[in-house]
């Protein structure tokens, strides 16, 4: 019998999407399968620190809804050495510098800034280790939702209008670019944090009055604030996956809509109220539309260089038709209801078999990335 393949599931995070990375991590470690991978549990917690969890206490701990850091987990690091791993993931122990645990691939379940961002993606590049997911580049332009956006009308993908508010300008001129949205979007419009996920710090500003509240709720999040104009629109969801076929165009699953009972699909109603929207799947589309949301998906996946997974959002213009990239999430959600695993669910990959054909992607795009020369 082959020797199974260690997956260090790394989860927690110092983001605000800490508590949903729990989550998800438990759903991971629940469905991977055991006759393939070892699980090497590994938690990051609010201050930074990582820390080996015992995999027994995990494992039974996953059964849950959602995962705990437990104060006796071993602090350990992942020096990002190359040599000393050779291509394994080397975790090195705090207390006597011992090497705590290895992994031939990492799978990294977080979510938000410091960790979806390209940041993590750099520690395990370095440390040439396969990891999950999109790469440095995909992951820092997928999270910064200005970036994302421009490297899509570059491309010919439709987007709605935006202007972008660095933090420095808006403690300037906050009548100056007020006066600039009301020209350009009009109200009510859209106050997004550019670098935050699942809407934290979103509003929706209905009136030029409620506009600076808005915003410097949303600048405590991060330096850079979008505001974009709102439009009569359904949320449509895609969930894309590499082609196993190298250089074949990414899958795609059936499409999704999300239909909220809020003012929008918002944090407390992701996560915090259990009627806070309701999820069609499939969505309700014609086939063309179908046919047309897909297309652009794949077409996003590739502008934005992702690898690995990604879960394409869009609007769909209800009076126009015109569908609108929203945003890329290059590490969707991963809980028992997210929209990225059911998504695939409905078009026939299930979840168990999504996780092993990711690890799969991993450790060939990994082998892929050995076989370059770095120099002549």
């Amino acid at each position: 019998m082959s020797q199974k393949i260690r997956v260090a599931v790394l989860y927690g995070g110092r983001s605000g999407e800490h508590e949903i990375s729990l989550r998800s991590a438990a759903s991971v470690i629940r469905n991977l399968d055991r006759s393939r991978f070892e699980i090497v549990p590994i938690a990051i917690d609010k201050q930074g620190q990582w820390h080996l969890v015992d995999r027994e206490f995990a494992e039974k701990e996953a059964q849950g809804s959602t995962l705990s850091i437990p104060a006796a987990a071993l602090p350990v690091v992942l020096p990002p050495d190359p040599a000393r791993g050779k291509g394994k993931a080397v975790f090195v122990s705090l207390k006597d510098g011992s090497v705590a645990a290895t992994a031939e691939a990492v799978f990294p379940v977080l979510h938000g800034p410091l960790c979806e961002d390209g940041t993590i993606q750099g520690i395990l590049e370095l440390a040439e280790v396969a990891y999950i997911g999109c790469g440095v580049l995909a992951s820092s332009v997928g999270m910064d939702k200005d970036m994302a956006k421009r490297v899509a009308r570059d491309a010919g993908i439709p987007i709605v209008p935006f202007v972008l508010v660095r933090a420095g300008r808006w403690q300037k001129a906050s009548q100056e670019i007020r006066a600039e949205v009301k020209r350009e979007l009009g109200f009510p419009c859209f106050v997004k944090p550019v670098n935050m996920g699942s809407s934290v710090g979103v509003h929706k500003v209905k009136t030029e009055a409620d506009f600076d509240a808005a915003m410097n709720d949303a600048f405590q999040y991060d330096t850079k604030v979008l505001v974009e104009k709102a439009i009569a629109a359904r949320e449509i969801e895609v969930s894309a996956l590499e082609n196993r076929e190298h250089g074949e165009p990414a899958r795609v699953s059936v499409a999704a809509e999300i239909i909220p009972s809020h003012e929008f699909y918002s944090y407390e109603a992701k996560y915090l109220d259990d009627d806070g929207a309701a999820l069609l799947i499939p969505a309700r589309l014609l086939p063309e539309q179908l046919a047309t949301v897909q297309q652009i998906a794949v077409k996003v996946f590739e502008a934005l260089e992702c690898e690995g997974m990604s879960r394409v959002d869009f609007f769909l213009d209800k009076v126009t038709g015109q569908f609108y990239f929203n945003e890329v999430n290059t590490i969707p959600g991963f809980t028992s209801i997210s929209m990225y695993p059911k998504m695939w669910e409905a078009s026939g990959l299930p979840y168990a078999k999504l996780l092993s054909e990711l690890v799969d992607l991993a450790l060939e795009r990994h082998r892929r990335k050995l076989a370059l020369k770095r120099e002549k």
